[in-house]
């Protein structure tokens, strides 16, 4: 009689099965908040009035008129990446990376959060009518916004880092080296930014890229268990 009223425990396989699905749609926000940022930002820079890809930053939509726009591109480009680090966690779970990749990716993700919550200063002319040249002075919103920028990029590139013994370890060479290498790529164009925006904005939007293809990686990786 007492085996008989045993519970039969649930097989492990329905048991897996919405995990793995709730990693992957965590992990499609990793996947998505690059192409959501750089799109939404394209279309701004080559439809508002007085922007300048050569002169002005991304962040800088977020002022003027339609400047919610932007404010609310960091929002949800933020949301998809801090999903995208909870996906990441348990994606790497067992693994290496499993602590301070999705950690880092977080901080990266917040800091869009802080990008959206303080905006950049004007300046080479956009908004329109403002002067030619680069704001000299920054504010106190505009200071955090770049320390914000710079923390978390810095903290993607370490993720980068961590990454690239996730993939060695699977033996998947050019996933690992490409990881070692991207940091290198984004720092440059930020070093580069003194001379042309142009870098700057190319060294982000290959982070963002690169992230994108690491968690699609990841997500095929998940699938696959």
């Amino acid at each position: 009689m007492t085996h008989a009223l045993t519970a039969a425990p649930a097989p492990v396989a329905a048991v897996a099965a919405p995990s793995q699905r709730t990693t992957r749609l965590l992990l499609a926000g990793g996947i998505g908040g690059g192409p959501l940022f750089l799109g939404l930002g394209l279309v701004q820079g080559l439809t508002r009035d007085g922007f300048d890809f050569t002169r002005n930053a991304i962040s800088q939509l977020s002022l003027g008129e339609l400047g919610w726009i932007q404010v609310v591109d960091f929002l949800l480009t933020g949301s998809l990446l801090v999903a995208g680090a909870v996906g990441m966690r348990r994606a790497l779970r067992g693994g290496p990376g499993v602590t301070w990749v999705p950690r880092l990716i977080g901080v990266f993700g917040a800091s869009f959060l802080v990008c959206s919550a303080f905006r950049a200063d004007p300046g080479a002319g956009f908004p329109a009518g403002t002067p030619a040249s680069s704001t000299v002075t920054l504010s106190a919103h505009g200071t955090v916004h770049m320390l914000g920028g710079m923390v978390g990029y810095l903290s993607l590139c370490a993720a980068f880092v961590v990454l690239a013994r996730h993939f060695a370890v699977r033996q998947l060479r050019g996933w690992a080296v490409a990881c070692r290498l991207m940091p290198v790529v984004v720092l440059a164009g930020f070093a580069g930014s003194a001379a042309t925006v142009m870098a700057f904005t190319a060294g982000a939007g290959l982070g963002l890229v690169w992230l994108t293809a690491v968690s699609a990686r990841l997500r095929a990786e998940s699938a696959a268990r």
